[in-house]
């Protein structure tokens, strides 16, 4: 039979344990006593909560930058979606602002055109330009009207400028221009400011004609404006034809050559005017001849010739062109 066992003894680690704990009751009833009282560990708190405040912004960084991502790229497609929608606008108002320039510079050009026409009283025609070919060999102008539309050939053509050339072809629903530039074309021209005689021949080039064999003795100079003079009957006196740039000698030194800068604008354009009729007064006028110089009767020139034939008359004046010179004096 077994021993009784009396009431165990108790452990010194039990005994150590119960002493903490009283000793933690005893100092958590002081501290809130002096907290009732005092309110030092309101502080403390306050305090404690400062030194945290980095903590906690810093545990919520991560959430906070993956925020601003979210924002950032809603506001990027937003910005993006508005840049699309103003690009678009601003290729619309471009397109608008080019058709209006478009307009603006037809309505300039019509109203020139309508202007000339005013100006002159003449009796033309509108006709819209088709084709252009400006090679050097071969200049034209083809255009939306025809025999249809009562269009001819040899009609003389201008624009606001002055002459464009004529019409050489025409068939029912177009016609051909050759432009004054072609090196097949010669126009008569006159000097405005004095009325001198010449022909302006095409060099292939749209923006110049020459002047060929020019006497060295005619008043002709750079600047000088040139008009149709009228003859040959195939465009009416007095249209501008163009300006002279230059002036130089000929190979033989004998002659001088001339380069025109045309007046009609014959790059650019969309319409052109067909001369119906002939206007019944030059659109410019040319300067009246100057008077022939009265010279002084010689003996011989005013004796009577068989008693019933007149003096003589004097030196005779020269024409106005220096390549047609009038009759000599009488001898």
């Amino acid at each position: 039979m077994p021993a009784y066992a009396g009431p165990s003894a108790h452990r010194p680690g039990d005994v150590a344990g119960t002493l903490r704990l009283l000793a933690y009751l005893a100092l958590a009833v002081t501290l809130i006593v002096l907290d009732h009282r005092g309110g030092w560990l309101a502080q403390a708190r306050r305090q404690a909560d400062l030194l945290a405040q980095p903590l906690r912004a810093l545990a919520g960084l991560p959430g906070r930058a993956l925020e601003w991502l979210g924002e950032a790229a809603a506001t990027r497609d937003r910005l993006l979606e508005e840049n699309r929608a103003l690009r678009r606008e601003l290729l619309v108002h471009q397109a608008r602002m080019a058709r209006l320039q478009t307009a603006y510079a037809d309505n300039v050009r019509l109203r020139a055109l309508l202007g000339m026409v005013q100006r002159g009283g003449l009796d033309v025609q509108l006709a819209p330009i088709l084709d252009v070919d400006l090679d050097p060999a071969r200049q034209r102008l083809l255009l939306d009207a025809g025999s249809r539309a009562g269009v001819r050939v040899g009609q003389a053509v201008i624009d606001a400028g002055g002459v464009v050339g004529q019409v050489v072809e025409v068939t029912p629903l177009h016609a051909t221009v050759l432009l004054i530039t072609d090196p097949d074309h010669a126009i008569p021209v006159a000097v405005l400011r004095n009325g001198v005689r010449l022909v302006a021949y095409g060099t292939g080039h749209n923006d110049r004609l020459v002047l060929a064999s020019i006497p060295l003795s005619s008043d002709v100079k750079v600047g000088d404006v040139l008009v149709t003079s009228g003859l040959g009957e195939r465009f009416p006196a007095g249209f501008p034809v163009g300006t002279i740039t230059g002036l130089h000698p000929d190979d033989s030194r004998a002659f001088l050559v001339g380069e025109v800068r045309p007046a009609a604008r014959l790059d650019r354009g969309r319409e052109v005017l067909l001369l119906r009729r002939a206007p019944q007064r030059p659109l410019v006028a040319l300067p009246p001849a100057e008077p022939a110089p009265t010279l002084p009767a010689t003996p011989a020139a005013s004796a009577p010739v068989d008693g019933d034939a007149p003096a003589a008359p004097p030196a005779a004046a020269r024409s106005a062109s220096p390549a047609a010179p009038g009759p000599e004096p009488a001898p």
